[in-house]
Parts: structure tokens; C-alpha cells; sequence
């Protein structure tokens, strides 16, 4: 078993293990922006690997770009099938290469993700894992129903609830979260009463105010893994948060892995990140602040700005090519041209928001 950890080791393991390829790849997609992962699957399937990827029918800010993915991938001879509508998102992030070697990543195929956040990904020859993983992307490819296999195979919302829920409880001295937000009643109640047994338990992310955990926020690098170490001899690495959506209503998956060469090491890092916090002036240690409400509402419209201004940038990245292609590429030297370029985003974005101040009156 070997770890990926997300921005340090960069997108060389996953182009190592597609190059390695000889029989097939098969891939489950929810953000994909590299071109140079495009590039090594295309190229896989040239050299007559067999590639499948199963592609989210929804990434919200992102359907075009999976839409356009998907025209390309077909172009290139590689299977593609799309996830059905009956979960409200396809989260999972899995590669499998030769029926034999399983990728269960918590970050998705984008520089975002691999260059600029927190992530880790569990690469493993476990024959039970790399079987279910098999299974998992059949019935979702074919719109079939899935059966939970093995507990420590970790699947939302097939029984996500029930694992993690007794990966919690079990905690009898420490639990060590990455968890971007803690927002579920049952997951959070069992928090409450594992630290009032007396289990340290520190979360690198964010929970409802009322949990009074000990709560630091990530400032090195952006979080995006979901990550429980309990007892520093087991961990969860998955891409499902302890909020009800992703327990109940989506496909996410994760693993319960016990090699403790691979535990030790996302305990090294989380305490690395933990010291960071501190050293930001995070209050890491101290029960959490009653949340300011407003604050809360911006930080969620900024959250939701990010990826819907995804298309955005894609657009203003074709825009610029063609301005450089028409004008020269003297003209990225121009500062008159910088400086217009800025003022226009600007004033979209004070227009927008007015518009959507004015709608929210009016309903």
C-alpha cells in the first residue's frame, strides 16, 4: 500500500500508474481539468489499452467542461459511460489500472486539487478492494443497483452512515479529522460524547459552532481531503464529508486502511498541518465561537462562486488566446491592456452582484 499526499508528490503518480497500463484504466470522473492526464489516457488508448471512464452527470459550474471531456474521450477510443440521476452528485474518485492496482483519491483530476490542496490518495493491490472497486463502477456504469461489499469498502450512501458512525464510536483516545465541514446531528453527537469519554479529538476544517470541538482551519493550503485517523492505528480516506448530503444523497467512496507505515504517515502530516494552524493564530485548541451568521452566508456564496465562475475562466482564457493570436503576443505586455482587462471583471462582478441583490428582494 502506498500514499499519495496532495500538493507535495503532484500528478506523477497517477501519469506513472496510467503509463504502466497494459490490459485497461478504469476511471470515475467529477472535475477533470489536466491535460496531461488527458493526454496519457488517450494515449493509453492508442497503444490498445482499454479505457473506461465513468463521468458525473452533474458537477455544478463544470457540466460543459465534463460534456466537452467526454466528446474528446470518445474521439479518442476510450468508453465512456455517465452516472445516473437517481444520486444527487457522483463524488467518488477511483482509478483501477489492470484489474489489479486501485487509486481511491480524495481530491479530483484538477490543478486546483493536486498543485493547491490538501489531499491524499490510497494506492493498494488489496484483491477484495480491487474487486469491489470493479464492482462498484459496473453497476454504476450500467445503472444497476450497488450492494455494499466489505465494511472497511466505504460507499455513500450504501453504508457510509453505518461504518463511520462505528469508526467513531470506537474511538477510545484520539481521533485526528480532515473534514472541510462537520454539519451532521448523529456524526457530531457521537463526537460529543467520544470527547466527553475523554478522546482527543481535533479537526482540521470546520464544524457547527454548537459542537464546541477543537477546530482549526487549514491556511498553507486549501483542504479538500476528508480524512479520519482513530487511535493512530487506523484511518478513513474517502471523499465523503460527516454532512448529510454526502452520507445519504451521494456517491462518494472511501477506504478503512490499517497499514500503520501509511497511518504514521498522515499522522506526521496532520500534525504538520495542525502546528501551522497554530502558528497562524488560529485558536486550534480553544472550543469553537458561536458562528457569525452573516459571515457564514458569505463564505458559502464564495464557495459557490468558486466553482461557478469555473466556465468563466475557461472563457476568458479562449478570449485571451484569440486577442494574442489577433494582436500579437506583444499585446500581454501592454499594461494599458492589463489594467482594462481588470477594470472590466470588476465591474461584471459589481453588476452581477446588484442583479442578484435586487432578485432576492423582489422574491
Amino acid at each position: 500500500m502506498k500514499l499519495i499526499v496532495e500538493p507535495e508528490d503532484g500528478v506523477a503518480p497517477l501519469l506513472a500508474a496510467i503509463k504502466k497500463a497494459r490490459r485497461s484504466v478504469e476511471i470515475a470522473i467529477f472535475r477533470f481539468d489536466r491535460s496531461d492526464l488527458e493526454a496519457a489516457l488517450r494515449e493509453a488508448a492508442s497503444g490498445g489499452v482499454k479505457v473506461t471512464a465513468l463521468v458525473a452527470s452533474a458537477s455544478r459550474g463544470a457540466e460543459r467542461d465534463l460534456r466537452e471531456l467526454e466528446m474528446r474521450f470518445l474521439e479518442a477510443g476510450i468508453t465512456v459511460a455517465r452516472s445516473g440521476a437517481d444520486l444527487m452528485r457522483y463524488h467518488g474518485k477511483i482509478m483501477i489500472v489492470d484489474r489489479s492496482v486501485l487509486h481511491l483519491l480524495s481530491f479530483n483530476y484538477t490543478h486546483m486539487d493536486i498543485d493547491h490542496s490538501r489531499g491524499f490518495g490510497i494506492v493498494t493491490k488489496n484483491a477484495k478492494w480491487v474487486q469491489e472497486a470493479v464492482t462498484l463502477l459496473e453497476c454504476d456504469s450500467s445503472r444497476r443497483p450497488y450492494v455494499a461489499g466489505p465494511g472497511s469498502f466505504v460507499v455513500s450512501p450504501a453504508n457510509s452512515r453505518k461504518v463511520l458512525g462505528n469508526f467513531l464510536r470506537r474511538a477510545r483516545r484520539q481521533l485526528l479529522i480532515y473534514d472541510p465541514r462537520i454539519s451532521d446531528k448523529e456524526m457530531i453527537g457521537i463526537l460529543q460524547d467520544r470527547a466527553k469519554a475523554g478522546v482527543e479529538i481535533r479537526v482540521i476544517g470546520g464544524v457547527d459552532a454548537r459542537a464546541n470541538l477543537a477546530v482549526g482551519k487549514l491556511t498553507r493550503v486549501r483542504l479538500h481531503t476528508r480524512t479520519i485517523i482513530r487511535d493512530r492505528h487506523q484511518a478513513f480516506v474517502g471523499s465523503q464529508s460527516l454532512r448529510p448530503v454526502e452520507l445519504d444523497s451521494r456517491r462518494e467512496i472511501g477506504l478503512i486502511i490499517r497499514e500503520l507505515r501509511v497511518v504514521k504517515k498522515l499522522i506526521d502530516i496532520f500534525e504538520a498541518d495542525w502546528a501551522s494552524v497554530r502558528k497562524a493564530g488560529e485558536p486550534a485548541v480553544a472550543r469553537a465561537e458561536p458562528a457569525d451568521p452573516a459571515k457564514i452566508r458569505a463564505e458559502k456564496v464564495a464557495e459557490v462562486l468558486v466553482q461557478e465562475l469555473h466556465p468563466v475562466t475557461v472563457t476568458v482564457k479562449k478570449a485571451v488566446r484569440e486577442a494574442v493570436a489577433q494582436a500579437g503576443e506583444k499585446v500581454l505586455g501592454d499594461k494599458i491592456v492589463k489594467d482594462t482587462v481588470k477594470k472590466i471583471v470588476k465591474q461584471a462582478v459589481k453588476e452581477a452582484v446588484k442583479e442578484a441583490v435586487r432578485s432576492n428582494k423582489d422574491t
